[in-house]
């Protein structure tokens, strides 16, 4: 499962980064690394972008950027 594939008021815990290069790295800058909890707290009318809260803040993620992002859910 992907962050793309949860949908708003779903909580989840990265697992794995797929990107490549700069994307990944981008990625892990805005603080997306394995083990960190999301929230997902809402998606824009047409899906894209994302709004979450990770480490306390929130962030806007792309749905190409979600793609890269496996994740597994909290119950």
């Amino acid at each position: 499962m992907t962050l793309k594939d949860l949908k708003p008021g779903q909580s989840a815990v990265v697992k794995k980064l797929t990107g490549e290069g700069a994307v990944k790295r981008r990625i892990m800058d805005m603080g997306l690394t394995k083990g960190a909890e999301i929230f997902v707290r809402k998606v824009a009318p047409l899906g894209d972008p994302l709004e979450i809260t990770v480490r306390g803040y929130e962030l806007s993620v792309r749905k190409a950027d979600a793609e890269m992002i496996e994740v597994e859910e909290k119950v």
